[in-house]
């Protein structure tokens, strides 16, 4: 049986900015499924940006108990996601799930895997999916070489992973937060 692929999602953190894009490349084997998915969610009234890659199916399914989660924990969503996190690892149905999260609010930037892990990276920086690491690559250098803003860098790196990676596109959908200073 084919299985689904596809997307690429970057988080990047720049001058009191927070976005975070996603192309919206769905693949089943080796054909394009759909093109213009939406893989990037604002939850929480518009504070926690979410974004996922992997099996569309598990990933709602992780996107509604990370909503539950955040519920309980409003203001925390490091505790949120360390609490998804356990339950995925430890509940016997949702370890089946084929999926990454990552969510970011104005401080945090976090990404959630299957196997309990909560990662908070060093740079602000993370990609998930088929072409993550090509977009992280190039967010690193426009960063380091160029005066765009997050949601700019976020954008473009998508472009460039999208121009590489047989799993995504160049739909781009990109969504940013003010962060306190």
């Amino acid at each position: 049986m084919e299985k689904f692929h596809g997307t690429t999602i970057l988080a990047v953190r720049k001058d009191n900015i927070v976005a975070m894009g996603g192309d919206g490349q769905v693949t089943l084997g080796n054909s394009v499924m759909k093109a213009d998915a939406r893989k990037i969610r604002k939850m929480m009234e518009d504070k926690v940006i979410c974004g996922f890659a992997g099996s569309t199916a598990d990933a709602f399914a992780l996107l509604e108990r990370f909503e539950e989660k955040l519920k309980d924990y409003p203001a925390n969503i490091t505790r949120a996601a360390t609490e998804l996190a356990k339950q995925w690892r430890m509940d016997k149905a949702l370890r089946q799930l084929e999926a990454l999260m990552t969510v970011c609010d104005d401080k945090t930037s976090l990404l959630i895997s299957g196997t309990g892990d909560v990662i908070s990276p060093s740079d602000g920086i993370i990609g998930i999916g088929s072409g993550g690491n090509y977009a992280v690559a190039a967010a690193r250098a426009l960063i380091k070489h160029s005066d765009l803003p997050a949601d700019e860098i976020v954008r473009e790196s998508l472009a460039i992973s999208g121009g590489i990676d047989i799993y995504s596109n160049t739909n781009i959908i990109v969504e940013k937060l003010d962060c306190p200073s």
